[in-house]
């Protein structure tokens, strides 16, 4: 399989859905804006998602797709398919029991969850009605990510990928239904996303049962293989999921700051995910099953050569997005959401909790490149325990920060804490053996962070140089827009053009 042509794949799709979710995003803060409404929704919308990534993208497949992939290269598609269904019913059948659970405790889950929330009353009413709507997502995108992962192991990605896009659609249909409706912004947005989960879970299911993968849903028997995933989830649930376990501690955190503190957090949040997920989940999803079939047959050159091949390109494409937002934090975040009731004090409390999460996506990216390596190696104890430490250094960051900071505080911690997980996972990884800083990455390395500064200095000085020059009235009316647009326009020709000088570019096509 060509790592750059599925990736490419998977980021093209996730492109796709991260921009219709900034439009979400738009309209969100548009017809929400910042308060006890939005920090509500945050939290019920959170919740559900924090499981996702344990019960879904994280911890299963980390541990499911290289058992599927080393089953379907051992014993072929009919004892793959078989293990697969035996883990779906498991799968089905216990979280729905989970759900009917939380469903019955949220009024006890909430103040846990957001303990700040008792001071005020109303937020805690509506974050217990908004979270019982949206919990049930967590079944069906659970299910969802086990579908996608029979895909991925079989190089069909585009489906998977796409399946993220019916959740901002469903969305932005419900946001623009708020003007007509008599429920609450808060209700129709909890509304569609339990009717997107099912939207997904049926999308998922068609494109299995098109590529002759469909699953049937029987009485639960945990056999072997099943034992197995399981044994193989639960370190995994740690390890693959560090940073939402250090966003859920800054959601606690949060909520004892001033109202709004969780809805800045949010919107920057979404905003950085965004080359996050189009790159490093993009690389992560497409290498998994390459180096689980590399390890299982011992080609040890093979894998280490699309390791480094995947930290290449993620730090080719993440380490200039870091700069960009953070140099373009306070303009992008007036032009996407400085509109209707967000205001302009909010968006100058949320433009530095995007620069200080931005700092950090360079590590996010690494230490998903590092962790996929450590599940290749069917080994989700390592990550755990690095993991564990991770969450104890990002507690104190945030403790120390947020006294001095408020909520930027707890995104900085956030990225600090992610260098830290990243130099830890280096250090395991090359005493097995199983990561070398090569000279030609170290130079790679070097090229890539001083070629960003000096794009990062040249979009800083943008607004000094063009206001030397005739610039047309209706440019200077939008200036948020021609400072944004401009920027990247030029930063990305400046950093393209100098990376294929200086031969940057070359080292990720090789």
């Amino acid at each position: 399989m060509n790592l750059l042509r599925a990736a490419t794949t998977v980021g093209g799709w996730t492109a796709v859905s991260r921009l219709l979710g900034m439009l979400r995003e738009v309209l969100m803060s548009y017809f929400m804006g910042v308060g006890v409404m939005s920090d509500a929704f945050v939290v019920a919308f959170k919740f559900p998602n924090f499981f996702r990534r344990f019960f879904a993208e994280g911890a299963f497949n980390a541990a499911f797709v290289p058992y599927f992939a080393g089953k379907l290269s051992e014993d072929g598609m009919p004892a793959a398919k078989k293990m697969a269904a035996d883990v779906f019913s498991i799968m089905a059948w216990f979280l729905f029991g989970f759900v009917l659970l939380i469903e019955i405790l949220t009024p006890y889950v909430i103040p846990v969850i957001a303990p700040g929330f008792s001071g005020t009353p109303e937020r805690v009413d509506l974050a217990i009605s908004f979270t019982r709507i949206t919990f049930p997502y967590i079944l069906c995108i659970s299910l969802t990510a086990l579908l996608s992962g029979m895909l991925n192991s079989v190089d069909r990605f585009w489906a998977a990928s796409a399946a993220p896009i019916l959740l901002n659609i469903t969305m932005i249909f419900g946001l623009l239904m708020i003007p007509h409706s008599n429920l609450s912004s808060g209700e129709i947005l909890s509304i569609s996303v339990f009717v997107a989960g099912i939207l997904q879970l049926a999308w998922l299911y068609w494109s299995c049962a098109k590529h002759d993968l469909r699953l049937p849903l029987h009485f639960p028997v945990i056999t072997d293989d099943v034992r197995s995933v399981i044994q193989k989830m639960i370190p995994g649930m740690v390890g693959a999921g560090v940073m939402q376990i250090n966003l859920l501690i800054d959601l606690q955190l949060a909520s004892f700051l001033p109202v709004g503190s969780m809805s800045y957090l949010y919107y920057a949040d979404r905003l950085y995910q965004l080359p996050m997920s189009i790159f490093g989940v993009a690389i992560g999803t497409a290498l998994l099953p390459s180096l689980s079939k590399l390890w299982r047959i011992s080609n040890t050159k093979q894998a280490l050569h699309l390791q480094n091949k995947a930290l290449t390109f993620s730090l080719f494409m993440n380490m200039p997005a870091a700069v960009g937002l953070i140099v373009l934090s306070q303009p992008l975040i007036a032009l996407l959401f400085g509109h209707g009731k967000f205001s302009a004090e909010d968006v100058a409390q949320t433009a530095p909790a995007l620069a200080a999460f931005a700092s950090g996506l360079p590590a996010y990216v690494t230490a998903k490149v590092f962790t996929t390596t450590f599940f290749a190696q069917n080994d989700t104890r390592t990550p755990m325990k690095v993991a564990g430490f991770t969450i104890i250094g990002n507690l104190i960051l945030n403790v120390c920060l947020m006294q001095y900071f408020l909520h930027v505080g707890l995104a900085l911690a956030t990225s600090i804490s992610a260098y830290g997980q990243v130099i830890a996972l280096a250090i395991l990884l090359k005493k097995r053996g199983l990561f070398y800083l090569t000279r030609d990455l170290l130079y790679f390395g070097i090229k890539i962070t001083s070629l960003s500064i000096a794009m990062g200095l040249l979009i800083y000085y943008i607004p000094s140089i063009i206001s030397c020059m005739y610039i047309p009235s209706i440019f200077r009316r939008y200036h948020d827009v021609s400072f944004v647009l401009g920027g990247c326009t030029v930063g990305a020709c400046f950093y393209m053009i100098c990376s294929y000088f200086i031969g940057t570019m070359k080292s990720i096509r090789d």
